[in-house]
């Protein structure tokens, strides 16, 4: 008996060994690739306009946001959806996508919780645009500026606008935002970053192939 039991122990110690092994193997895959795939130009020949509409790439070194101007936003983002309406006077509104039960419940990363990660990583759940009222932001290493000519601009607010899905707007983590139920299904293969990229890449903008990290997508601006 004690044989055996020790048999088996052995091979169980095994299996775990390749199990983590294989996920190693896995992510240090995904990392190689969303380097290939970050460094490889979409639209490459774009050239930023001398004059045009001022946006911004907002940056918290996981997660990136497009700031846009607000008035684009008026017949979707009203100042009742905010748990303070008052804070939603504000001239630029800050726009993230992303996984529903994650967004709603990681107001920051120190309270993340792992399992929900994979979850939203394993793309089982539901997505919604989180929107922030803020002031105009002032350029900087986590924030980039980005001029667009007007139909390059058009594009961009076409992308975002068309994340919106129908459904009741919930309270954000403070009264100047708000989350808005959204189109598309969050994944390791489409992420926050990806939907950033994504609308500068529709909009004509010089970016990454695929951009799942932040930092992706910051390089090119």
């Amino acid at each position: 008996m004690v044989r055996r039991g020790a048999i088996w122990e052995a091979g169980l110690i095994r299996l775990i060994r390749r199990l983590a092994l294989a996920l190693i193997g896995v992510a240090l895959g995904y990392f190689a690739a969303a380097l290939i795939g970050s460094n490889i130009a979409a639209n490459a020949d774009w050239k930023p306009p001398a004059s045009g509409v001022r946006v911004y790439v907002a940056d918290n070194g996981v997660h990136t946001d497009l700031v846009l101007p607000a008035r684009d936003f008026a017949d979707l983002v009203h100042p009742e959806h905010f748990a303070d309406p008052r804070r939603a006077a504000q001239p630029m509104l800050m726009f993230g996508w992303g996984d529903r039960d994650f967004y709603l419940n990681t107001p920051s990363w120190w309270e993340m919780n792992p399992l929900r990660a994979v979850r939203a990583l394993a793309g089982l759940g539901p997505t919604v645009v989180h929107v922030s009222a803020v002031p105009e932001p002032q350029p900087g290493a986590k924030i980039r500026a980005l001029l667009l000519r007007p139909e390059e601009y058009a594009r961009l607010i076409a992308h975002v606008r068309a994340t919106f899905a129908p459904g009741v707007p919930v309270h954000g983590y403070g009264g100047h935002d708000a989350f808005y139920a959204a189109h598309g299904g969050y994944s390791a293969f489409r992420t926050c970053n990806e939907w950033s990229a994504g609308g500068l890449r529709a909009a004509g903008v010089r970016m990454g192939a695929w951009t799942p990290f932040a930092f992706g997508v910051m390089q090119w601006l």
